[in-house]
């Protein structure tokens, strides 16, 4: 697997709206990401455990967080939003799979002048305390509506990765979950692997893309997660970032530097005719196969900050070509 420095992820994810969606899991995702578009360090322990605040790395929390009441309930809230000139990363926290926030989401990006060009999502551990005993047919009637949306309102040219939950330890402690939440899950393991077998059918079923991050991390739990059962630190953080770039290129049929693709194509456990098959079965058609990661010839205006209205922070871009929605 190719290793991307600051210097290469800003050519990949160049002219690039990236949404990531999920739980406290894919903010640590967003912010490793935001921080490698920056500069070649790891996230520090403070800054993975930090909720809610105001500004990371440059970034600006838009709604929710500290600008409202922090809890830890279903109904918490948190956007939040890096902006430069070629570059755009927005983070949604979610409790819930399909919920009506995640359609007045769903709303926001549809009214927005461009669509996502990269959507990375995953929403299981607040489900499973959310559903309990149920979690089996309400889940996967949660996941059906998730993907069936997505489909529907997601432009063919984004592309959607959905990543499996992490591993969990048998005993989980800390403010994760709802109070009461963590005496319903006896087998917390076991029922994020079969959470995971059930999202991973439905992404797949669709034709979204699939990160098996608990595939990866597997082995890796007793080294990098930590205390609580739950949560990973920096180094694990950035291994994912790592294979979440490599899956992209490979979608995007961007070839990293110092990758064989013949023996590696960027995903673990997986060989040439498995990535064709995955093409094959994609949503999403690809325009720019066989193309290097070299520095990009700007074909848009860069993305545009505007003054904040009433409190509130208000981003647009700026493209030279009409939107896309």
């Amino acid at each position: 697997m190719a290793h991307l420095r600051t210097c290469e992820v800003r050519q990949l994810l160049h002219n690039k709206f990236v949404v990531v969606m999920g739980d406290s899991i894919q903010r640590a995702v967003y912010k490793d990401l935001v921080l490698l578009l920056q500069k070649d360090c790891l996230l520090s322990s403070r800054q993975l455990k930090t909720t809610g605040e105001l500004s990371f790395e440059h970034d600006m929390l838009l709604e929710g967080g500290r600008w409202g009441p922090m809890h830890n309930n279903i109904y918490y809230r948190e956007v939040r939003q890096f902006c430069t000139g070629h570059h755009l990363v927005r983070f949604y926290f979610l409790t819930r799979a399909y919920s009506a926030y995640l359609e007045d989401v769903l709303s926001e990006l549809r009214r927005g002048e461009h669509a996502p060009d990269l959507v990375v999502l995953n929403s299981c551990l607040w489900d499973l305390s959310r559903h309990g005993r149920h979690f089996p047919t309400r889940y996967r009637e949660d996941l059906e509506c998730l993907f069936r949306r997505m489909d529907r309102v997601l432009p063919e040219s984004c592309l959607l990765v959905w990543n499996t939950a992490l591993p969990v330890a048998n005993t989980v402690s800390g403010g994760l979950l709802p109070p009461g939440a963590l005496a319903r899950l006896v087998r917390l393991s076991e029922d994020v692997m079969e959470a995971n077998f059930y999202s991973s059918f439905e992404a797949s079923r669709r034709g979204f893309d699939l990160l098996d991050l608990h595939f990866h991390f597997r082995l890796h739990a007793g080294q990098h997660q930590l205390r609580d059962g739950v949560h990973w630190d920096e180094h694990a953080h950035r291994r994912l970032s790592q294979l979440l770039l490599a899956h992209v290129a490979d979608a995007w049929g961007v070839n990293l530097p110092g990758r064989d693709s013949a023996a590696e194509g960027g995903r673990e456990g997986t060989n040439g005719s498995d990535r064709r098959l995955a093409a094959e079965h994609r949503r999403q058609p690809r325009d720019s196969r066989g193309s290097s990661l070299l520095p990009a010839l700007p074909r848009r205006r860069p993305f545009a900050l505007r003054p904040a209205r009433a409190g509130a922070f208000q981003f647009e871009r700026l493209f030279q070509t009409p939107s896309r929605i």
